[in-house]
């Protein structure tokens, strides 16, 4: 038994974006960070550098990685920043072997040793990928028992309903998946490659575009010159690549989308919105920038992907504009893969997760459009939780909940099992 006052599972929710990890039975995750690594090949690391800061570097065969906040915060000559999660899958183990060992080790400072664990899978995971999962768990971590969870489910249970249609929008992708009694409905399950940073990367060009500069923070320094003004000196760093420089940019520009970008009543058309009032937006280096109708076109591209082929620099994305659907008609396709019996109670309860989600307006936008696309007979409801942090971490807080219940005890795959079935009983233990 793993319940009660003995000791507390350990929930991990890694996405694409970022990795939550915490205690369950508690409201929020406790540690929060990118789920992106610094990575620097040995042959380029002076062994004699000193300037390393805040994170020890991980070392995994020829390269050393660097993880979380602070440590990718710091910029280091040759570091490239690579993914652990892309198009959903794993993208290197050793990778997020790091992003655990940072979780457990340096955030939560616990043995896993002693912790159950609950992660959360997306939907679309596959058996391989589960029973990696299951084998670094019992081999690596000598973890006493372990849990995989879907993404849908999780969010379904975070909002006390064991029917309805999970919407997750998360950093690298937006998957809609029914889920019925506790279940995802696996063939019903529908996914796009329009995800928050893509929208990041749209709103980047856009502004590029019109002349706007965003400049890294390690690339310039500001000095008060006078009270109150400020002088920016350039910094020049010619060992940095280019992914790094990427990364950082993408912060500022995803600070920049957070705070003044909506999801527009109507679908978004450069006449309609070509007089929208402007909002002002102060970069690091001091320079304030104005932002139009960017604001509404970058989320509209969840709409109507195909506005992604009239934002210039986007023509690498040109594939993704032309085989995505727009939300609604996602929304719907996954209903009408459903058993008809079903279908009624889907539309009542469309429930919206994930950072990307947590977008104003994009929940009200949603439901007009639903109502004027889907049939005359059915109540649509698209529901969000008010506050934005619940939204974004409405995964991790079903996880939470799960885990610290009681009549769950009974459901983890214990190591002992592990050890007499293997890795693939976890299929039967976690369906």
């Amino acid at each position: 038994m793993y319940g009660g006052d003995e000791v507390s599972a350990i929930v991990v929710d890694l996405g694409s974006h970022t990795c939550k990890a915490g205690y369950a039975g508690e409201d929020a995750p406790k540690a929060v960070f990118p789920s992106v690594i610094g990575s620097i090949d040995q042959m380029e690391v002076d062994e004699n550098d000193n300037s390393e800061k805040n994170s020890e570097p991980k070392s995994k065969g020829k390269r050393k990685l660097y993880v979380g906040s602070s440590a990718m915060g710091y910029r280091r000559d040759h570091m490239e920043v690579l993914p652990s999660i892309k198009d959903g899958i794993v993208a290197d183990w050793d990778i997020v072997e790091s992003i655990w060992d940072h979780a457990f080790r340096e955030c939560l400072l616990v043995d896993p040793k002693e912790h159950p664990m609950l992660l959360a899978e997306p939907s679309s995971n596959t058996q391989q990928q589960r029973e990696k999962a299951a084998e670094l768990m019992f081999e690596k971590y000598q973890a006493p028992a372990l849990f995989l969870a879907k993404n849908a489910v999780l969010t379904s249970f975070a909002s006390g309903r064991a029917t309805s249609l999970v919407v997750d929008s998360g950093g690298g992708s937006t998957i809609v998946a029914p889920v019925h009694d506790g279940y995802v409905l696996q063939k019903a399950v529908s996914a796009s490659p329009i995800g928050g940073e893509l929208l990041t990367d749209c709103l980047m060009k856009s502004l590029e575009s019109k002349g706007v500069k965003i400049r890294p923070r390690y690339s310039f320094k500001r000095k008060e010159v006078r009270p109150g003004e400020f002088q920016t000196v350039d910094l020049d760093f010619p060992n940095t690549t280019e992914s790094y420089r990427l990364y950082c940019q993408r912060v500022i520009a995803s600070d920049i989308k957070e705070c003044v970008c909506r999801a527009p009543d109507t679908p978004y058309d450069d006449t309609s919105y070509s007089n929208i009032p402007m909002t002002a937006y102060e970069l690091p280096d001091g320079q304030t920038i104005e932002i139009g109708s960017d604001r509404f076109k970058t989320p509209d591209v969840l709409f109507n992907p195909s506005l992604i082929k009239t934002i210039p620099g986007m023509e690498g994305s040109v594939d993704i504009a032309s085989s995505a659907r727009g939300l609604p008609q996602m929304v719907i396709e996954s209903i009408n893969k459903c058993d008809v019996d079903i279908r009624r109670e889907l539309f009542s309860s469309i429930l919206l997760a994930g950072g990307t989600a947590s977008m104003q307006q994009l929940k009200e936008r949603l439901e007009k459009d639903l109502l004027e696309e889907s049939p005359q007979a059915a109540r649509v409801k698209v529901l969000a939780s008010g506050n934005s942090t619940e939204r974004r971490f409405s995964v991790w807080i079903g996880g939470s909940i799960l885990a610290s219940l009681g009549s769950f005890q009974q459901m983890w795959f214990s190591k002992s099992e592990y050890e007499e079935h293997g890795s693939s009983y976890i299929q039967r233990k976690c369906p």
